[in-house]
């Protein structure tokens, strides 16, 4: 999009944008999301980034109406498998506050130097004032939806320092951390703040378009593997929980099922299901979000998706059907990958033998998913064998910010790694958004978007033989 296409997108508040782009008004000071419902300001007068860091430190600060840091990701940082989009997914799981720029940079395989040059050409921003960006949206989350102390939440965001803290909130927000849990909404997430930090912390995570929520929830409820997962309640209103294993310690997620494809299938521009996260360190909250956003594929543009996809004949009744359908990613990609490769009673099995216990269970919630390392030793000569020694000492990677060509290459490398399987690793744990799997006719006329066309097929021939 040039600068005019995109404030044409602003002048008609098309949500379709909300996280693909940012515009600045240089009168305010104040930047927002395309969709923002304010009065439209003039085009002399608009600046436009491609990240809300960009527009931080051009020292703009946040709209309190539109809140443009609560958008979507980009969609673009999960599709593109070059450095910026590799750099941009590790940012998101929170490598740059846990392992600094170095540690970003080793993982890419790029001097930091380099780094810093490729993000601040493309995005406007390098990684430390993304990871900025970043922590004071998971601070606000934490002010307004939680009663954790400003002390705790400042350390809990990533910040160093609570003067640090103190300086970001203010700078971005235009108010003080008391200031700015003083002003949350009356209803939505104030109402619901819970009492105690043991309650949880309530979310909302914010998807464009419309999505299919009833096909996710479907796939997650058939693979569900107990004592790890559980869906439960009626359809339309099930509700996802599952253990997680995070950087500081660990959580429960729960997700509730929240379908924003109206019954005539009409486009929908966007909305959000509704989540819970209980945490033993608040540290991982900006980790946890952004597992459970890859796992529901909520960057995804499901506009672009289906627009190429509903040009096919074959296609076109599915996507009528079923606009925003997603390709669900994965929670834990190491986990999926074992558990693609043993099938869901091995991986059952596997959780009662080697699964780490939850100090505090939470109903059929019980363990924590066994670590690579732990089935290595434990059953080297076990069908995970191989697979899991490899995933141990980093021969494959699967993380955030892994190449999945070398992923791809590693994994075929491994004895018995059937093609299928390395296909479903490839669309969920890597998230590869254009994945032809063996066996499926899938054609080039479907690229970028292979793995949606093959989720469409499969959910398709799901409901024929339910």
């Amino acid at each position: 999009m040039d600068e005019d296409s995109r404030y044409e997108a602003v002048r008609s508040r098309d949500a379709r944008f909300d996280g693909e782009f940012y515009f600045a008004v240089s009168t305010t000071g104040i930047y927002c999301r395309p969709s923002c419902p304010a009065v439209t300001p003039k085009r002399r007068n608009v600046k436009f980034f491609p990240t809300a860091a960009a527009a931080q430190g051009s020292g703009f600060r946040a709209c309190r109406r539109c809140r443009p840091d609560a958008s979507p990701g980009s969609a673009e940082w999960n599709a593109r498998a070059d450095v910026v989009g590799r750099a941009m997914r590790l940012i998101g799981d929170g490598v740059v506050d846990r392992e600094g720029v170095a540690g970003l940079a080793g993982r890419l395989g790029y001097s930091a130097r380099q780094v810093q040059r490729q993000l601040t050409a493309e995005l406007g921003a390098g990684p430390v004032a993304l990871a900025r960006a970043q922590r004071a949206h998971t601070a606000r989350v934490l002010l307004q939806t939680t009663e954790l102390p400003v002390t705790e939440i400042a350390f809990a965001s990533g910040f160093a320092s609570v003067r640090q803290f103190n300086d970001t909130v203010r700078a971005v927000y235009a108010l003080t951390p008391s200031g700015l849990r003083a002003a949350a909404p009356r209803g939505g997430h104030r109402a619901r703040r819970s009492g105690t930090p043991a309650a949880g912390i309530p979310l909302r995570l914010a998807h464009r378009g419309p999505y299919s929520a009833a096909a996710v929830f479907d796939l997650l409820a058939r693979e569900a593997v107990p004592g790890v997962e559980e869906v439960g309640g009626p359809a339309g209103a099930r509700t996802y929980r599952r253990t997680l294993r995070l950087p500081y310690g660990t959580g429960i997620a729960a997700v509730e099922e929240r379908s924003t494809a109206g019954a005539s299938g009409a486009a929908h521009p966007g909305g959000w299901l509704e989540a819970r996260l209980h945490l033993t360190d608040p540290r991982d909250l900006t980790t946890a979000v952004q597992r459970l956003r890859r796992l529901f594929d909520l960057d995804a543009d499901p506009y672009a998706v289906d627009e190429r996809l509903a040009a096919d004949p074959r296609l076109a009744p599915l996507v009528a059907a079923r606009p925003g359908l997603r390709s669900p990613g994965a929670a834990d990609p190491d986990e999926l990958a074992i558990r693609a490769l043993v099938g869901r009673d091995e991986a059952e099995r596997l959780v009662r033998a080697y699964g780490k216990a939850l100090d505090a269970p939470c109903g059929s919630l019980t363990h924590l998913f066994p670590e690579p390392a732990v089935l290595a030793e434990a059953e080297p000569d076990g069908r995970a064998g191989a697979l899991a020694a490899a995933l141990a000492d980093g021969a494959v990677r699967l993380d955030a910010g892994a190449d999945r060509d070398d992923a791809e290459a590693a994994l075929r490398a491994l004895p018995g790694m059937a093609p299928a399987v390395v296909a479903v690793v490839r669309t969920r744990a890597l998230g590869d958004p254009d994945v032809a799997p063996p066996g499926e006719d899938v054609p080039d006329a479907w690229r970028p978007w292979r793995s949606y066309a093959v989720r469409h097929l499969r959910t398709a021939r799901d409901l024929e033989y339910a």
